[in-house]
Formats: C-alpha cells, sequence, structure tokens
C-alpha cells in the first residue's frame, strides 16, 4: 500500500520532469531522414558528388600535376608490334596506374580525367534545358487546359515523334566547320547540349503537365484565385514548388540518359572530335584494338558505367524519399 508521502514525493518528482516537446518536421527533413536510411542511394549520391568535383576540378588537377591528355609517350610502346603499351596490362605503371593509349602513349587516367568533365557538361547542359522548357509550357498547359493544352500537347508529340539520333548526326555533321562565332570543342559541345536538351524537353513537359492538371483543383490555388493573385504569380509561386520533388528525380534520371546519349554520339564521330578527350570517343578508338588492349577499352566503358550506375541509384532514392505515400 502507498503511502500519502511517497503519493506526494512521486507527483513531485513528476511535476520537475519535463515534459519531451513534439518537434515539427519540414518536408524537407522527412525526405532528407528517408533518403538517409537508404544507403544504396546514399552511396550513388556520394560517387556523384565526387564525379562533379572530378569534372570541376579536371582542369585544375591536371595543372597542378603536369598532367596533359595529349601528352605523347612514343618511348613506351612497342615499334616491333604495331605500336602496343610494352608491359602487361596495357602499360601499367606508378605513372601510368591506368595504362596508356595505343599508337599515341597517352595515357588514359588522364584522358580519363578530361572526359569526364565533357561528359557532364554536356549532360547538365541538356538537362538545365529540358527542363527548364518542359517545365514552362507543362505547367502551361496543364493549369489552362483547353486550347492550350491541345496544342502544346500535340507540340509535344511532333517533338517526340523526331528521330533524334539522326536529327543530331545530321546537325553535328553540317556544324563542323563552325557556327554562330564558335569552333572545335566549344561548338560541339553547344550543339549537343542544344539538340538532347531542346528534343528532350516534351518528357519533361509531360510529367510537370499531368502534376499540374492534379494540383490546380487543389485548395491552395483556389485560395490564390479568391485572393486576387495574378495567373503568373500562381503558376510560378504557388505551383512550381510543389513541382520541384517530381523534377528534381525526373532529373537525375535524365542526367544519365543524356551521359549515354553524349557518348553515342561521340562513339559515331559526330559528337566531341579528337584530340579532345571524350569517354565515347576513346571507345570508338579502342574498338580496333580491345583483342591486344582490353584495358583501353575496359576503362572508359567502366567509367560510363559507374557514373550512370551512381545517378540512377541516386534517383531511385530520391523518388522514394520524396514520395509522401512512401512509409
Amino acid at each position: 500500500m502507498t503511502t500519502p508521502t511517497e503519493t506526494v514525493g512521486t507527483a513531485a518528482g513528476e511535476a520537475a520532469t519535463p515534459a519531451k516537446q513534439i518537434e515539427g518536421r519540414s518536408l524537407g527533413r522527412i525526405a532528407w531522414t528517408r533518403f538517409k536510411r537508404d544507403k544504396i542511394a546514399v552511396a550513388g549520391g556520394v560517387v556523384v558528388i565526387l564525379l562533379v568535383l572530378l569534372a570541376v576540378l579536371a582542369k585544375p588537377i591536371e595543372a597542378v600535376f603536369g598532367l596533359d591528355p595529349n601528352e605523347f609517350h612514343q618511348d613506351l610502346l612497342d615499334a616491333n608490334l604495331g605500336g602496343i603499351p610494352a608491359g602487361d596490362f596495357g602499360g601499367m605503371s606508378w605513372d601510368h596506374p591506368l595504362g596508356i593509349d595505343v599508337q599515341y602513349g597517352r595515357d588514359i587516367m588522364t584522358r580519363i580525367i578530361e572526359g569526364s568533365w565533357v561528359s557532364l557538361l554536356v549532360a547538365f547542359g541538356a538537362t538545365v534545358l529540358s527542363n527548364v522548357i518542359g517545365t514552362v509550357l507543362g505547367i502551361v498547359a496543364g493549369y489552362y487546359g483547353g486550347r492550350v493544352d491541345t496544342v502544346i500537347s500535340r507540340l509535344m508529340d511532333m517533338f517526340l515523334a523526331f528521330p533524334l539520333l539522326l536529327f543530331a548526326i545530321a546537325i553535328s555533321a553540317s556544324l563542323k566547320d563552325g557556327a554562330f562565332g564558335l569552333h572545335g570543342t566549344a561548338l560541339h559541345i553547344a550543339v549537343l547540349v542544344f539538340v538532347i536538351g531542346f528534343f528532350n524537353w516534351p518528357y519533361m513537359g509531360r510529367i510537370v503537365r499531368g502534376q499540374t492538371l492534379s494540383l490546380r483543383e487543389r485548395e491552395f490555388v483556389f485560395a490564390a484565385r479568391s485572393l486576387g493573385a495574378r495567373t503568373p504569380f500562381i503558376l510560378f509561386k504557388e505551383l512550381l514548388p510543389n513541382l520541384v520533388g517530381p523534377i528534381l528525380v525526373y532529373s537525375t534520371l535524365l542526367i544519365p540518359t543524356n551521359i549515354l546519349f553524349e557518348a553515342g554520339l561521340s562513339f559515331l564521330g559526330v559528337g566531341v572530335e579528337p584530340p579532345q578527350a571524350s569517354w565515347g570517343g576513346m571507345l570508338a578508338t579502342a574498338i580496333d584494338y580491345y583483342q591486344v588492349d582490353p584495358q583501353y577499352m575496359l576503362v572508359p566503358g567502366l567509367a560510363i558505367f559507374v557514373t550512370v550506375l551512381a545517378f540512377n541509384l541516386l534517383g531511385d532514392g530520391l523518388r522514394d524519399a520524396l514520395d509522401p505515400k512512401n512509409n
């Protein structure tokens, strides 16, 4: 049996102990908590960050360590075997950890570093262009509906019907001699960004349009209208913030697609041209020598594989983290 003194003491102790406060969490914090639980997505994000840093710092790294992606090392080639790197595993050594290429003896690791900024610049630039066009037209089509939606939707269908690969090959081949005051690598990168980004926007446009059709019937949109908000304010201040999640997720899945597309065009000889290093161009050159020097094909192939895989894992993780129905 509990005595009155014990009861009073217990009550006093509970009163002295502060109650645990309930802390609210924003949607961004909830998404971040979900994302951190997915170890595979976190690993993909870490690899993506490292790749981006490598691409951004490619030129400074080459300058600091004295690396030249186009420097020949003819003394490391075996002239009796047609210019094949001397030594095992494609001429791997402490000075050339990933070996050297055939005929020229250029360091493969340096060319991988040099090619990283080309692939990521084209992929990010094309993705930004696709997002801007697709988001603006998609949100306009979804919000207005009617004839505006019909016109923009048919425009999307027209762009989706373009044979993009053939179109990209034709444009890249016709602008080899220079255009718009650009020449060489700058011209090829600009053409790739324009072709890939401009003709891929309907995919983003369809996603944004579908989401906008649902959001425009929500209470916060009716509230903004009742308060006299103008259409541009509703589109870009009310609807657009609620579309950041789908846009971000699709962007992380579109970037690896653009990396593969750029590599494919360079592989076909209509992308970035030599002597500028590119992963697709290295694969194209390695075709004739993969039987005698598989290292030359393996390294750029793994670079593309790891980059695409990392972006895909990151995109899957973001999709799960930003899904409000996910537990």
